[in-house]
């Protein structure tokens, strides 16, 4: 209202210019005042989906590279295309420095969906950006990425449908033509990312959002096998930890999907051993059957209010035929009092989930409250003055303070709506 008041004095009254001066630094004082006071009273900071992202420098523009040991290997995406990633080279104290981060994009677990995604740039590399901006976890920019910036930074397409883990022996031999080489996407692009100088890395973290935060808990281990042993190396999850909950309809609905992903796409062989060895392989793709067996440590970020899980496991479109459902799903502050109920009891069950792990010594978490999924590539949830925080610490400053051990974080937020700083995804 000030702001609007002043804006119209001016536009009505002829003033001098040294009013003209007085006034403007009059405004900018009062405006740095407000800013500073919001920054320093975080309990009268409104949610930050109220502002707009935080003006950053241009984001880095990172080529393609089709996989040169892709072909030779036999790894191909659904539509039998080379894959690819994005690779922007480290310099100065990080040029033997290396964080790998798997492309996300749900999943396909039917012949017709594998068929239907093989024609976008989640199953076949015609269709990859020549150019993506890396941002978040991968920017260059200091001030948005302050520990791992100057890194050698990778992003893998993902173009498998089954969270790099897919089995050729697992194919149809059908009219249908499709790939499941996801496992062998994996293993050529690393060893080619290890003829590229990664065989020399002195530190190295694996991590991926959605799908990809799946996978790269899935392939932690291997990651950490085929990097030097004096390196030190460990694996982040992003928005990753799906949860084997029915839906609201009493359902299994995640675990039927996951059932015919696995039993499609062959991915048994590519899972924990130990997990398959003693359940059901389809048990395997949820990390609570498995993230206390990988021996590398682990860092897991994760929206306890997950948008896609909430849209997809726990209240998918089948589910909810009435709409009762609909406002509630695309932004959470419509949400009625039992639908709000039904969420917190989501959350629970995330908190039972990751109970065990919770006591890992060497594991950290990042469990925010907020309704946003995938939070490490978008500066305004990484790390930026309006960024989603947990004691006043931002993912970025949570996961470098880990992964360098200057602390042991664990940090669980408190349920929702009590964190004043979360970025909530409003889909209306």
């Amino acid at each position: 209202m000030a702001i609007s008041t002043f804006s119209s004095l001016l536009r009505y009254r002829k003033w001098a210019k040294s009013n003209w001066l007085v006034a403007s630094l009059g405004l900018l004082l009062i405006v740095f005042s407000l800013s500073f006071f919001l920054y320093l009273t975080s309990d009268s900071v409104p949610s930050v989906d109220h502002y707009h992202p935080p003006i950053t420098s241009p984001p880095d523009l990172v080529k393609l590279k089709l996989s040169s040991k892709a072909k030779e290997r036999g790894a191909f995406c659904l539509d039998g295309s080379l894959p690819g990633y994005h690779f922007s080279k480290g310099s100065g104290s990080g040029t033997k420095s290396w964080l790998i981060h798997l492309e996300g994009g749900s999943w396909c677990n039917t012949i017709a969906s594998c068929s239907a995604r093989a024609m976008t740039r989640l199953g076949s590399s015609k269709y990859f950006e020549h150019e993506v901006s890396f941002q978040g976890v991968l920017s260059s920019d200091p001030s948005q990425n302050p520990d791992f910036f100057n890194w050698n930074r990778v992003k893998v397409r993902y173009c498998d449908g089954a969270s790099f883990s897919g089995r050729p022996e697992a194919e149809l031999k059908n009219e249908t033509r499709l790939f499941f080489r996801g496992q062998l996407i994996w293993e050529a692009i690393i060893d080619e990312l290890l003829s590229m100088g990664m065989s020399n890395a002195k530190q190295g973290i694996l991590t991926g959002c959605s799908a990809g935060g799946l996978a790269s808990l899935i392939h932690c281990d291997y990651f950490r096998d085929h990097l030097p042993k004096d390196a030190f190396v460990k694996c982040v999850s992003d928005g990753g930890f799906f949860l084997n909950v029915p839906d609201v309809l009493g359902n299994p609905t995640m675990r039927y999907f996951y059932h015919d992903l696995v039993k499609l796409q062959g991915l048994d062989k590519s899972l924990d051993q130990k997990c398959v060895a003693r359940t059901e392989p389809f048990k395997c793709m949820f990390p609570q059957e498995f993230v206390n067996n990988i021996r590398t440590p682990v860092f897991l970020v994760n929206a306890a209010y997950d948008y896609w899980q909430i849209q997809h496991v726990l209240v998918p479109a089948s589910t909810d035929l009435d709409k009762s459902w609909a406002k509630c799903r695309l932004n959470i502050k419509e949400c009625d009092a039992e639908q709000m109920k039904i969420l917190h009891g989501f959350r629970s069950s995330l908190m039972d989930a990751i109970g065990k792990f919770h006591q890992n010594k060497a594991g950290g978490m990042f469990i925010d409250s907020c309704y946003s999924h995938s939070q490490m590539l978008k500066p305004v949830m990484w790390h930026s003055p309006t960024s989603t925080r947990i004691k006043n610490k931002t993912i970025a400053e949570s996961v470098g303070d880990w992964y360098f051990n200057r602390k042991p974080v664990k940090l669980i937020d408190r349920p929702y709506p009590c964190n004043p700083y979360c970025y909530n995804m409003n889909f209306t």
